[in-house]
């Protein structure tokens, strides 16, 4: 498999709550998208395993994935350790991204924090050819980050205004999360509805209804600048 766009996800709804537009965007553009898990998110307050997986499989439908899949690390232990490293990036090497989506490293969560490092070093050793990990090796064309519960400078807005009902749709197809009880400030319908307004709000700064943002580690090249 060759995907064109790879989100990396601490949890289940991770990678919808940071990009879905985006993701819905891509697929409708005719580009291949995966959504790849690192845990079952088995500790959080709200959702069994089992049920998580089945709302993930409805997520992916209304996203119209090519592929989602989870690595099945234990939640709360996402660690840039070598063991992790290598099952992650041989996954890198089977699914071949050309751009890769992975949390950003500034958030409340130490799951968040430890996945992005994690990812950072994956992708790196997925493309060196004599590292220990199996597989042909790889190198992503493009990294970026995704926010999570902490704002962000972004260094990319994508435009998803016509695929905002897509992304609310796939976002709380992860019913335990956000229906009933809040769990918290973020795991409830408010913060639902708080990130929307968030993409309401970059949208307005483009002069577009939504939009989300990304932010680049290398700086992108435009033509014309202007």
């Amino acid at each position: 498999m060759s995907l064109d766009l790879l989100v990396i996800a601490p949890h289940p709804d991770d990678a919808e709550l940071g990009c879905g537009g985006l993701l819905a965007r891509a697929k409708a553009e005719g580009l291949s998208t995966g959504i790849l898990e690192l845990s079952l998110g088995e500790m959080s307050t709200k959702g069994t395993p089992e049920e998580r997986l089945e709302e993930a499989a409805e997520a992916a439908r209304i996203l119209g994935l090519d592929y989602r899949g989870n690595l099945r690390f234990p939640d709360g232990s996402l660690r840039d350790t070598p063991e992790q490293v290598a099952r992650l990036a041989h996954a890198l090497r089977e699914l071949r991204p050309a751009v890769l989506i992975v949390p950003h490293e500034s958030d409340r969560h130490p799951d968040h924090t430890g996945a992005h490092h994690l990812c950072r070093s994956a992708a790196h050793f997925a493309a060196l050819p004599r590292a220990r990990v199996e597989g042909e090796a790889h190198r992503v064309s493009r990294l970026f980050f995704y926010p999570g519960n902490y704002p962000v400078t972004p260094t990319l807005l994508v435009d998803v205004s016509a695929y905002i009902d897509t992304w609310e749709a796939a976002v709380l197809a992860h019913r335990s999360q956000f229906f009933g009880e809040a769990a918290s400030e973020t795991v409830s319908l408010a913060g639902v509805e708080a990130r929307k307004a968030l993409r309401r709000q970059w949208g307005n700064y483009l002069g577009v209804g939504y939009a989300e943002p990304l932010v680049s580690p290398l700086p992108l090249l435009t033509v014309p600048w202007y």
